[in-house]
Parts: C-alpha cells; structure tokens; sequence
C-alpha cells in the first residue's frame, strides 16, 4: 500500500511539473508576441513622429497628455507595487481586455505600410494564446460575467473624415495609445510569468 501512495504522489507531482512545464511555455511565447507588438508600436511612433516639425510634436505631446485613451476605461494597477500584488488571472483579464481593445482600432494604424499589416494578426494570436493561459488560471471562475460591459467603442470619431490638423491629432493619439497599450500588456504577462517561478526576482 505504501508503494501505491509513492507511485500515486509521484505521477500527481509529474502532471503538476507538466502543467507548469506547459505554461511557462503558453507564457513564453505570449510574452514574445507582445514584445514584438511593443516594438513594433515604438516603431510606427517613432516614425510618424519623425515626419513631424519639431513645433508640431511638441503641441501634439501637450495635448495628448490631456486626454484619455480608450483603454484607460479598463481598470487596471495604478503602479507597479499594485501590478505585484495583483493576481495571475487578474493580470491576464486585464491583459486580454487590452488587447481585445485594440481589434478593430489596429486596422487604422499607420495605413498603407506593410507593418500594419502584422498588426491585426499578431494581437489575435495574442489574444488566443492570453485566453488559452485564462483557461488554465482561472480554476473554473466566471472571468467575464458581463462581457458587453467590455465592448468598447472606436477611439473618438478617428472613422470619420477629418482635415489636416485634426487628422494629425487623431494618428498620434492613436499611435500613442497602442505604444502605451502594448507597454502595459508586456509589463502585466512577463510579471504573471514571473509568478510561475517561485526563485524568481519579480521586482519591476
């Protein structure tokens, strides 16, 4: 009987090692993809912002900094102490609303460049793989009990016709918002993927 109980405890630690073995990989390669998402957002800002007068780039930074993206109706940590504190399947919901945010708007990043054309794929699988590390977090939870409440609207009128100044306006707010966006998410799931590793320094 006690070699019964062993083997038992045995096979249960090798399905816990392959369940943390699986997610560390889920991890892995969400963390890659959205680094990637990273750069590439510094990238198309860095761009628009080049083709800008000095002047132009300065009013635009002080206005920007005025408003709100879209996404800040997401709650999420205020500072990196919260971000710590916050769970694994909080970090990931959050996460994934971000992401999910960025859907439709990503069609309207940087038109006509063949960078933006990795955009739209790219947060998809994002998203697949965020929900797939939901799935696997959440201990059957209802994550989205209202998921309507989540639905959020285009940034501002940016779909509607607009003239120069205020097209320009609507771009860099855009392009800010995805590098801010895409910071965020990075910063949320390489601290999840931390969390999986107890000897790990977490510390932002």
């Amino acid at each position: 009987m006690d070699k019964v109980c062993v083997f038992l405890s045995v096979l249960c630690l090798t399905a816990s090692c392959q369940s943390i073995s699986d997610s560390q990989r889920l991890f892995s390669i969400a963390v890659s993809r959205v680094q990637h998402l990273h750069l590439l957002a510094q990238r198309l800002f860095s761009d628009f912002e080049s083709s800008l007068q000095t002047e132009e780039q300065r009013q635009l930074n002080k206005i920007f900094l005025q408003d709100f993206c879209n996404s800040d109706y997401i709650i999420s940590p205020i500072d990196k102490h919260e971000t710590q504190r916050s769970s694994v399947l909080k970090l990931l919901s959050i996460s994934y609303r971000l992401v999910d945010s960025w859907e439709y708007p990503s069609r309207a990043l940087a038109p006509g460049s063949a960078p933006r054309n990795q955009i739209s794929p790219k947060l998809s699988e994002l998203k697949t793989g965020i929900l797939l590390l939901i799935g696997a977090n959440q201990d059957g939870a209802e994550l989205f009990p209202d998921s309507s409440a989540f639905q959020l609207a285009p940034y501002g009128n940016y779909y509607q016709s607009l003239g120069g100044d205020e097209s320009m306006r609507r771009t860099y707010e855009l392009l800010a918002c995805f590098k801010k966006d895409m910071h965020k998410v990075e910063t949320y799931l390489t601290v999840a993927k931390c969390r999986l590793s107890p000897e790990a320094n977490c510390t932002l």
